[in-house]
């Protein structure tokens, strides 16, 4: 190898090593960046990824509040840092019933949300909404309308919530199914997508109901459809090799690295608890952004304000 090949070798690994290391953003809710302020001003971290209720963003029907990304986004701006928005309508709480009223009073609406309750039991531990009813979606494609008019190019990205909700094709009351559920993320994330014409727009996938293995080939189509719409992808955790997340998205994270406009993967409060089986103790930093770069692919990782390291 002579000189100048050796000097391109360097370069080249010295590019890599750059652009392998991906941007740490702390995690948080809405009103809760004021006391992150300590984290958010490190040279370290490079914005903030808030997730907002749609209750909040929305209290009557058409008339929409926005002013605590308002807060937010100025509070990014001033320390020249990015924030990302994350629209909620699931949630993991009996007593979040956190969409509008007129949603969940107005008939048309079949009751707007329905209980999320894990297999093999019978109280439920949090809600969803009816994406897969026309009615409730239009209204939520509304507000993803009404955000982009007002914040499209000025936060860096907006991302809808996690795929995986525990609704099953039995609930017959919820008029739910599979396949529905599927083509209503699509559209939301259509609509979304033709919405925000500058920011990063990102699905959180980690399950679909009724897949396992994709055996229903809906997290390939998300997949391949993300791929052809420049959308970004991610996911609520990075928990390296865990057997349920390697039956579903990860695999498909993997195969797509490169592929995808952005890659977001969290590091949140749950995540924090996991434990690597070969160690017997919580994962490290090392091991959650090594997973996350190496295998994932991952541009940015969200990391909860509880997160150790962040609080040194």
């Amino acid at each position: 190898m002579n000189r100048f090949t050796a000097l391109a070798a360097i370069l080249l690994a010295g590019t890599a090593a750059v652009t392998a290391a991906p941007a740490n953003f702390v995690y948080t809710s809405a009103g809760e960046l004021a006391a992150a302020q300590a984290i958010l001003q490190r040279p370290d971290i490079e914005g903030a990824q808030v997730v907002y209720n749609w209750k909040r963003l929305e209290p009557t029907e058409g008339i929409y509040d926005f002013s605590a990304i308002e807060d937010d986004l100025a509070r990014t701006d001033a320390l020249g840092k990015k924030l990302f928005i994350q629209v909620q309508d699931r949630f993991f709480s009996p007593d979040a019933r956190n969409i509008p009223a007129y949603l969940l009073e107005d008939p048309k609406y079949g009751g707007g949300l329905v209980q999320q309750i894990e297999e093999g039991k019978t109280e439920g531990y949090g809600w969803t909404t009816m994406q897969w009813r026309p009615e409730v979606r239009a209204r939520y494609q509304a507000l993803l309308a009404a955000l982009a008019a007002r914040f499209d190019g000025k936060v860096y990205g907006v991302n809808l919530p996690e795929t995986a909700i525990d609704v099953t094709e039995d609930r017959k009351d919820a008029g739910f199914s599979c396949d529905a559920y599927f083509s209503a993320e699509l559209d939301n994330l259509t609509a979304a997508r033709a919405a925000f014409q500058q920011s990063q727009v990102v699905q959180y996938v980690n399950f679909w109901p009724c897949e396992w293995d994709n055996d229903h080939a809906y997290m390939s189509r998300l997949f391949e459809f993300a791929e052809a719409h420049d959308i970004g992808l991610g996911g609520p955790d990075i928990v390296p090799w865990r057997k349920g997340q390697m039956k579903n998205s990860y695999p498909f994270f993997n195969q797509y690295k490169g592929k995808l406009p952005f890659v977001g993967m969290a590091v949140q409060e749950p995540t924090l608890d996991y434990v690597n089986d070969k160690t017997g103790k919580p994962f490290t930093r090392e091991e959650f952004v090594d997973f996350g770069t190496d295998y994932l692919g991952v541009d940015a990782v969200f990391w909860s304000t509880q997160t150790p390291w962040l609080n040194e």
